[in-house]
């Protein structure tokens, strides 16, 4: 490295630790508040990909997923780094399934690489889609 040149950014930890703390209290105001004002979702859903712009808007994706659920559980959760980026996974448990799924027990586990500073201001995500659990699990 010569003088005068800048170290690439580094990504942010804390502010994927925060998202995953919003997810896991289904506290979708706060995580609005880990989100760029420019922030962008791109996700690879079961019925296919999709994208959301903006902090509430991303938000309210996430609460659609997991807010109505009356049993909710965070399974396993973890905040990495690849090449700048944040790597952010995370398990649940819920019951119901949103959309008519299902009544039992449902599990959805996602993936999703961030660019992040202050604020997270892109989430690229993969999803699992919310899979039954057997009745005896």
């Amino acid at each position: 490295m010569t003088v005068g040149e800048s170290l690439p950014p580094v990504a942010r930890w804390s502010v994927g630790g925060a998202f995953l703390e919003a997810l896991a209290s289904r506290d979708y105001q706060q995580m609005a508040a880990t989100l760029s004002p420019k922030v962008r979702l791109r996700a690879m859903l079961p019925p296919g990909p999709t994208d959301w712009e903006g902090p509430a808007t991303v938000a309210e994706v996430f609460g659609s997923w997991f807010g109505s659920a009356a049993d909710f559980e965070l399974i396993d959760a973890a905040v990495g780094e690849v090449g700048g980026r944040l790597h952010l996974s995370w398990r649940v448990r819920v019951r119901p399934a949103p959309f008519g799924i299902g009544d039992g027990w449902h599990v959805i586990e996602q993936h999703a690489y961030a660019d992040a500073g202050e604020a997270i201001t892109s989430l690229d995500l993969l999803c699992s889609g919310f899979r039954a659990e057997p009745a005896n699990a």
